[in-house]
């Protein structure tokens, strides 16, 4: 989707709620109702213990939606970050039960009451600049790749699974200290709060609205963010003031791309990077060169984007 000279930037809202749901099937019938009367893309999951999503479409077609999620119980408090895009970075609507709103596999855990503390932006530069505060980035390898705060520990997972089992082989580093948590957009660090303070982190914070947030708010000139924020959808990363960075993605192996990691010879366009080359065969290049002709003929025919990226 395109947008014409005249029309204004694609809205885009990333949010979540913990919050207990007792009828997941009939709430998701709901958001899925009101999703597609207001023409919306994206993705929405739904589960026992809440609701996650980043949707995107007309701004007031969004505040409609977000009213509906409103008027459901327990659902008043959803944390919404909005941000633009110059085309619609999704290319269908998704709504879907899960066991779980963003899958950590610890499914007794209850974030709605044993998260930590919630940090504003506006105060997380002092609390991460606190010698005595250690800064734990929950995100995986992928998504640190392009971008975090300066100094955190980045545990290296491939999947949020594989943070409960970093957090118990690493928490001599941290349990008798003040630990300061962070994600893209405040879901997983808050459950991630929750799980250290299970196995005994005392004080234990995390950043409210997630990178995203602070992105928004903070300065760049007073920022310790480096980098750009991993996104997923089109956009891929974000810089300040939430605008679209130069970070693209490789259509083989899915990891982002910086500039420089395109001038590798590894790089082709929709076949291989410096991340997946060697791990992929000659027959798997020919089958990505193919789907890369077809998204050009669809881009040349002006077709819209090819689905199959």
């Amino acid at each position: 989707m395109k947008l014409s000279p005249t029309e204004t930037a694609v809205s885009v809202a990333a949010f979540y709620r913990f919050a207990p749901v007792t009828d997941p099937a009939e709430l998701r019938s709901r958001l899925l109702d009101c999703a597609e009367a207001e023409a919306l893309r994206g993705t929405v999951l739904v589960a026992p213990e809440g609701i996650n999503g980043t949707i995107a479409g007309a701004r007031a077609g969004l505040d409609r939606f977000f009213e509906a999620v409103r008027a459901q119980t327990g659902m008043a408090g959803v944390d919404i970050k909005f941000s633009s895009a110059d085309t619609m970075p999704f290319h269908r609507l998704k709504v879907r039960l899960k066991k779980e709103i963003v899958t950590m596999g610890v499914t007794d855990l209850d974030a709605a009451r044993e998260a930590g503390v919630h940090v504003p932006p506006g105060e997380w530069n002092a609390l991460v600049s606190d010698p005595d505060t250690v800064v734990i980035d929950t995100r995986n390898a992928y998504e640190t790749a392009i971008g975090t705060f300066q100094g955190a520990l980045d545990p290296e997972t491939e999947s949020f699974r594989d943070f409960p089992r970093w957090a118990e082989e690493n928490l001599d580093r941290f349990k008798n200290k003040r630990v300061a948590m962070f994600c893209t957009g405040g879901i997983r660090c808050e459950k991630a709060s929750a799980y250290l303070k299970r196995i005994g982190v005392d004080e234990v914070f995390h950043l409210k609205g997630g990178i995203l947030k602070y992105l928004e708010e903070v300065p760049a000139e007073n920022s310790l963010w480096q980098g750009e924020c991993f996104v997923f959808d089109e956009r891929v990363g974000i810089r300040h003031g939430l605008e679209q960075g130069e970070t693209t993605l490789c259509r083989a192996c899915r990891h982002p791309l910086t500039p420089e990691e395109r001038q590798s010879r590894w790089f082709q366009e929709g076949v291989s990077c410096p991340h997946c080359h060697e791990s992929r065969t000659d027959a798997d290049r020919e089958r990505y060169a193919e789907r890369q002709r077809q998204v050009e003929l669809a881009h040349k025919r002006g077709s819209g984007p090819h689905i199959g990226r």
